[in-house]
C-alpha cells in the first residue's frame, strides 16, 4: 500500500499539469514526454545492453517522417501513425543491429555516428517524399469537442498516455528474462554464453527495441511541433539523447524523464541568460552536472534513499536495544530479584 501512494500522487500531478501552466509551458512538457520515450529507448540499448550508439537521432527522424508522410500524403489519423512508425523503426533497428554484431565499443559508435551524419542528407536527397529542405507541415491533432479541453491540453494528455504505456512496457521488459539477459551480456558476454544466453539475438533485439522507442518519440514529436525538416535532426539531436541518458542515469527507467527535462529546459534557460553564449552555458551546466552527479539523477536519488534507509535502520536498532534493556531490567518475572 505504501508503494502505491507515491505513484498515485505522481499520476495526479502529471494529469493536473496542463491545467496549471500556460499553453507555451504545456507544449514544452509535451515535448519532454516525446523526448523521454526516445531517451528511454537509447538507455535500453546503451545502459542495459552496453552497446554505444551515436545514431539514435536517425531513428527519431525516421519515426517523425513516417508519421508526417502518412498524415499529409495518405490522410492517416494522427494517432494511428504511432504504431506504424514503431513498426518501421523496429525493422530499421533490426537491420542496423545485424552488421553491428561484428562491432563493439568505439567501432560501433563510429558506425552509428555515420548514420546520424548521413540522415539529414538522405532526407534532402529524397525530396519528393520528404519535402527536402522545405520540410513537411503537419496539421496538429486538435481536441474533440466532447472533451472540453484546449488543443494543447488534449495533446499533452494523449502524449502522456503513450509515454506511460511505453515506460510500463520497458519496466516489464528489463525486469523479465530479456532484461536479465541484456545485463548479463553487458557485464560479461562470455559468462552469458556459458549460461545459455544468445548474445546475437539479444543484441539485435536491443537495437530494434531502442529504434522502436525512438520512432514512437519521433511521431509524438511531430504532433507537438507540427513540422519536420532536415535541420530538426542534426547530429546534435543524437548527442543530446546520449547526454540525457547520462544525466538521468544509465540503466534506469525513470532517468529518461530527468534527461528529457534537462535537454528541453536547460538550453531554453541558457538562451534566456545570454543568447550568444547559450551553447557555452549549456555545455558548462552539463559538465558541472556530471561532476556533481556522476551517477545521474537516479544515482543520486538511490544514494539518498540508501542513506535514509540506513538511518531508519539505526534508529530501529537503537529503539530495539532500549526495549530489550527495559525488558531485561524488569520485564521478566522476578527479573529484579536475581543475584
Amino acid at each position: 500500500m505504501k508503494r502505491t501512494v507515491p505513484y498515485a500522487l505522481l499520476a495526479v500531478a502529471l494529469v493536473a499539469l496542463p491545467f496549471l501552466f500556460s499553453s507555451y509551458r504545456v507544449g514544452q512538457f509535451t515535448l519532454v514526454a516525446a523526448y523521454a520515450v526516445a531517451v528511454l529507448g537509447l538507455n535500453l540499448l546503451v545502459g542495459y545492453s552496453g552497446q554505444i550508439s551515436l545514431g539514435h537521432g536517425a531513428s527519431f527522424a525516421l519515426g517523425a517522417y513516417v508519421s508526417a508522410i502518412l498524415i499529409t500524403d495518405y490522410s492517416f489519423p494522427a494517432y494511428a501513425t504511432v504504431p506504424l512508425a514503431a513498426v518501421v523503426c523496429f525493422g530499421a533497428g533490426f537491420l542496423l543491429g545485424l552488421p553491428a554484431l561484428r562491432l563493439r565499443g568505439l567501432y560501433l559508435a563510429i558506425l552509428t555516428l555515420g548514420l546520424a551524419v548521413a540522415t539529414p542528407q538522405l532526407i534532402k536527397r529524397f525530396d519528393g517524399l520528404t519535402g527536402g529542405t522545405q520540410g513537411i507541415n503537419v496539421e496538429q491533432p486538435g481536441a474533440p469537442a466532447w472533451s472540453g479541453l484546449a488543443d494543447d491540453q488534449f495533446l499533452y494528455l494523449v502524449t502522456l498516455a503513450f509515454t506511460v504505456f511505453m515506460f510500463v512496457l520497458a519496466a516489464r521488459l528489463v525486469r523479465g528474462r530479456v532484461g536479465r539477459a541484456l545485463i548479463a551480456i553487458r557485464d560479461n558476454e562470455t559468462a552469458a554464453k556459458a549460461q545459455g544466453v544468445n548474445p546475437a539475438r539479444y543484441k539485435t533485439l536491443a537495437f530494434a527495441t531502442g529504434s522502436l522507442y525512438a520512432g514512437v518519440g519521433g511521431a509524438l514529436y511531430v504532433f507537438s511541433i507540427g513540422f519536420v525538416a532536415p535541420e530538426s535532426f542534426t547530429l546534435v539531436v543524437s548527442f543530446s539523447f546520449l547526454a540525457a541518458v547520462v544525466v538521468g542515469g544509465l540503466a534506469t527507467i525513470g532517468g529518461a524523464v530527468f534527461g528529457a527535462l534537462f535537454i528541453e529546459f536547460v538550453p531554453v534557460y541558457a538562451g534566456d541568460v545570454d543568447e550568444a553564449l547559450a551553447g557555452v552555458i549549456y555545455g558548462a551546466v552539463l559538465i558541472a552536472f556530471m561532476y556533481a552527479l556522476p551517477g545521474g539523477v537516479m544515482g543520486a536519488l538511490r544514494k539518498l534513499r540508501g542513506k535514509f534507509n540506513e538511518r531508519g535502520s539505526r534508529h530501529h536498532a537503537k529503539d530495539s536495544r532500549v526495549v530489550d534493556g527495559v525488558a531485561g531490567a524488569g520485564g521478566e518475572p522476578g527479573g529484579g530479584m536475581r543475584a
